[in-house]
């Protein structure tokens, strides 16, 4: 076999595990063999409708079997795959698709509204439309007429499934070799303007032999999936470590905490991942205590440090979290603290995974010693190799000596576990999702009465934080939290835009005129 990427993968499993369940979909099950199938079919598809190798796909939908089914495919061919997130505004997801270029976007029917207006103005000359479990099959006749190739500007618009029923079954087997490019996961930056980091076949499989080696995954695991895919952390710490040992996911388009502890105890999962908000909501709910987690063995956590209530809360039932940094650029594992040492080492996001190395440099590029606070720097094959078409970023990203650099900061102690402290880029979490305030405070801007903005994270029971907008406005202007509120409504994901607006008659700033934000969050009260 020529394919050494991830599209391989179901390949090489075939024989080993042909029969049994890959995927499990609300009551939809999929084996190897028929996963392996699907993915052969919709690969030639897509290369029926020009997708090539090093070609875009991108994805648009909730998890679901098609996600997988597409990302392996574009693996087949070497294409590259773009999950795009399912929140984002219209606008954002045009931004994303023209960046990427991608010729092709799947999309669940639910979101036609949002893919056909991101879409447009895109290089999107095919639109492959996916029927929901909620909306049935109802209209996908008519959506099977379109069977020759658009017209220069237009788009095509198909049915998923005709697509593959129509799709050879003759295997490809392309070169495709560990440097080549196999995803773009877009995360955004300081300037306000989301980055490309493309992930390497190799980036992928690294990153899955240190998951597999960290958390000792088996064959019979089952992993239940109740965040989104198009999450670097779920698709590549949980469902493809998974897939690769030959074990089981099941797949859950949302989270729902009471359905999530039915479906532990219904398929015995061994293994779930999240973000602190989403334990918390767990342990919380009323059927918490009378559930059957005893088939529990895996539960990892990143985003930010879980509540010392939450943590007790799984103690008292026998579990231990096992918490962990990371970020896209690194695939996304940077580091893991062992769920036995979580007592002895409570705060620390643990020690550098495998086959990645961690180190602590101080502010003139020397590693700096342990206890002392410095920028936290990575480096491994599970590290991306640069942005997409963004040289200027890829450049500014790494040390001369190849350590990427993660604006984060933070400290080992004298065992060698890494301590988070700060991030430089003030990065903001609200319930796992991450928000740069840079993108938030350019949309602001566009309104006139606006001087200035500075957008900080303020903490939340729920949430973790979440983003306040701090605004002086000009001399005589006026405007409203509300007003702020509507003009982001639709130009960015609900979890960016600000639950509240502070206005402020001066901002501290720096010699230079930079708004000081640390200061800024001591004057601005967090309620």
């Amino acid at each position: 076999m020529e394919n050494f990427g991830i599209g391989s993968w179901l390949q090489r499993r075939r024989p080993k595990s042909g029969n049994k369940a890959a995927l499990i979909s609300g009551e939809r099950e999929l084996s190897y063999e028929e996963l392996a199938d699907r993915s052969i079919r919709l690969a030639n598809g897509l290369r029926d409708r020009g997708v090539a190798k090093g070609g875009r796909v991108a994805y648009l939908g909730e998890n679901h079997p098609s996600f997988l089914e597409t990302l392996f495919a574009c693996g087949l061919l070497g294409a590259i795959f773009v999950p795009l997130n399912t929140r984002l505004a219209p606008p954002e997801i045009q931004f994303q698709l023209q960046d990427c270029g991608a010729v092709a976007l799947v999309h669940s029917r639910s979101l036609e509204d949002l893919a056909a207006r991101g879409a447009a103005s895109t290089p999107v000359a095919w639109r492959i439309v996916v029927e929901d479990s909620t909306q049935g099959t109802a209209g996908t006749a008519g959506l099977r007429e379109a069977e020759t190739a658009p017209e220069q500007g237009a788009t095509a618009v198909e049915d998923f499934e005709a697509v593959l029923a129509a799709g050879s079954d003759r295997f490809l087997d392309e070169d495709v070799a560990l440097d080549d490019g196999a995803m773009i996961l877009y995360t955004s930056g300081t300037t306000g303007r989301p980055k490309g980091a493309l992930l390497t076949h190799g980036n992928i499989v690294w990153n899955c032999l240190n998951v597999i080696v960290d958390f000792d995954f088996a064959s019979t695991d089952v992993a239940l999936m109740i965040s989104p895919m198009f999450h670097v952390a779920s698709l590549d710490m949980g469902v493809l470590p998974t897939l690769l040992k030959g074990g089981t996911v099941v797949l859950e388009p949302k989270f729902d905490a009471q359905r999530t502890l039915e479906l532990i105890e219904k398929h015995h999962a061994t293994t779930i991942s999240g973000v602190p908000t989403t334990y918390q909501m767990l342990c919380e709910h009323p059927a918490w205590e009378g559930t059957d987690l005893s088939s529990l063995n895996k539960l990892t956590c990143g985003g930010s440090a879980v509540p010392l209530r939450v943590l007790e809360a799984y103690e008292r039932r026998g579990l231990r979290f096992s918490n962990g940094y990371g970020m896209t650029e690194t695939a996304p594992g940077a580091t893991t603290l062992p769920a036995a040492r979580s007592g002895e080492k409570a705060g620390s996001s643990g020690l550098p995974h495998f086959f990645t190395d961690v180190r602590i440099a101080d502010f003139d590029g020397a590693p700096a010693a342990p206890g002392a606070v410095g920028e936290i720097q990575i480096k491994g094959p599970n590290v991306i190799p640069q942005y997409w078409n963004r040289p200027d970023a890829s450049a500014g990203s790494y040390t001369e000596d190849g350590w990427f650099k993660s604006g984060d900061m933070g400290y080992k102690d004298g065992d060698g576990f890494v301590f988070i402290s700060d991030r430089l880029k003030d990065m903001i979490i609200s319930g796992g999702e991450n928000i740069y305030p840079a993108e938030v405070e350019q949309a602001i801007s566009e309104l006139e009465a606006v001087g200035s903005v500075a957008v900080i994270g303020i903490p939340d029971d729920k949430w973790g934080e979440v983003p306040r907008a701090v605004i002086l406005l000009r001399d005589g202007a006026r405007l409203t939290e509300d007003q702020v509120q509507e003009h982001l409504n639709g130009k960015l994901a609900r979890y960016k835009i600000p639950k509240s607006v502070v206005f402020v008659s001066d901002m501290p700033r720096t010699a230079s005129g930079k708004i000081r934000k640390a200061e800024l969050r001591h004057q601005i009260p967090s309620t």
